[in-house]
């Protein structure tokens, strides 16, 4: 790892303060970018600059001291070299218009955000695309099995960034890339940003399954079938299946499905013991992507013609008041099917 004092004379500028913005900020900053991150909330601010910390979203945390944050956008973005989005899905529009104004010509825009524009039912990259006036090809996605609070105590973690062009992934490559935080570049968006959105709707229901007690075996089965939902959708979307079996594919959905760290498990858990939607956010008090993915989820699942029966369950007891024991049950009484040639069709193989 670099010496966080030992600048490299570049900037970057992350966009937003919560939690996983923060740690890839810290990451920076150790690979010696001088690193200035947005926020709305001035206190926040404040607190990065005086205190090197940021507890409401990463408790117990100490921020490297060459981390700057500010409230003035403009301030974030002048001479940034690398812009790093890290907004809630819901807040990615909005974000990158007030950014739009203030970016620099040749900044790599690069986005960590997993999940569906609600009422577009865009991928981030294409948000982004829209507000910056950018091709997508030009964008970069980060994603992969990377909790927020692991990598800002540079535990161990490795992840992908995915662009069509290859010359920005190796980019973001380089800019990410140290001692505990290893990079690998892979050229399917498509793949990377529908795995790491879906792969959250897989982790609400194994928490859920958690909370009901239901074992071991229940959620093997969740995430397995759950992977072929996630390629399902992916390959029907214009996805490489191979994505799926790496770390943005199988990597993140294992470690949001069992980790205590997941936002989308704990609140899986918390509606097993009979806790309302609106409570479970409340007391989360962060996004749960997950929720607003099995929103999006649906309507793709309509769109592509795809069949995605723990999504369209889980929604049923988000959004329709079904009772998560019945819905479990309506999944494990579906018709009979033979499973070489599931895995077959959901993977796109052919068999002989």
């Amino acid at each position: 790892m670099k010496n966080e004092y030992q600048s490299n004379g570049r900037k970057a500028a992350v966009l937003v303060a919560g939690s996983w913005g923060t740690a890839l900020a810290a990451v920076l900053c150790d690979n010696g970018y001088d690193v200035h991150i947005w926020t709305r909330n001035e206190t926040q601010a404040a607190e990065i600059n005086a205190s090197h910390s940021n507890n409401r979203y990463l408790p117990g945390c100490m921020l490297p001291r060459t981390l700057k944050a500010t409230a003035i956008m403009s301030d974030a973005l002048e001479g940034a070299e690398i812009v790093l989005f890290t907004s809630p899905s819901s807040a990615m529009r909005e974000v990158a218009k007030q950014a739009a104004p203030f970016l620099p010509a040749n900044a790599l825009v690069v986005h960590a955000t997993k999940g569906f524009e609600s009422d577009t039912l865009n991928r981030m990259t294409t948000v982004l695309s829209e507000e910056l006036g950018r091709p997508e090809d030009s964008m970069v996605v980060l994603s992969g099995p990377s909790h927020a609070e692991e990598v800002a105590r540079r535990q161990p973690t490795t992840v992908v960034v995915a662009s069509a062009d290859q010359s920005c992934a190796e980019q973001a490559q380089d800019a990410f890339i140290n001692a505990y935080f290893r990079v690998y570049t892979n050229p399917d968006v498509i793949g990377v940003e529908v795995a790491g959105a879906i792969k959250n709707i897989i982790a609400l229901g194994a928490g859920l399954s958690d909370g009901l007690g239901f074992g071991d075996n229940a959620k093997a089965a969740l995430l397995t079938r759950g992977l072929a939902e996630i390629s399902r959708l992916g390959t029907a979307m214009g996805a490489n299946t191979l994505t799926f079996a790496g770390l943005a594919g199988v990597g993140d959905l294992v470690v949001t499905s069992t980790s205590k760290h997941s936002r989308n498990w704990r609140a899986g858990s918390m509606l097993a013991e009979g806790l309302q939607l609106e409570e479970v956010l409340s007391r989360m008090g962060m996004v749960v992507e997950g929720v607003r993915t099995t929103m999006a989820a649906r309507k793709l699942a309509a769109r592509y013609e795809v069949e995605m029966p723990i999504a369209e369950q889980l929604y049923q007891v988000l959004f329709e008041g079904c009772a998560p024991k019945a819905a479990v049950g309506l999944l494990m009484g579906r018709g009979r099917t033979h499973e070489s040639e599931q895995v077959a069709q959901d993977w796109g193989l052919h068999q002989s």
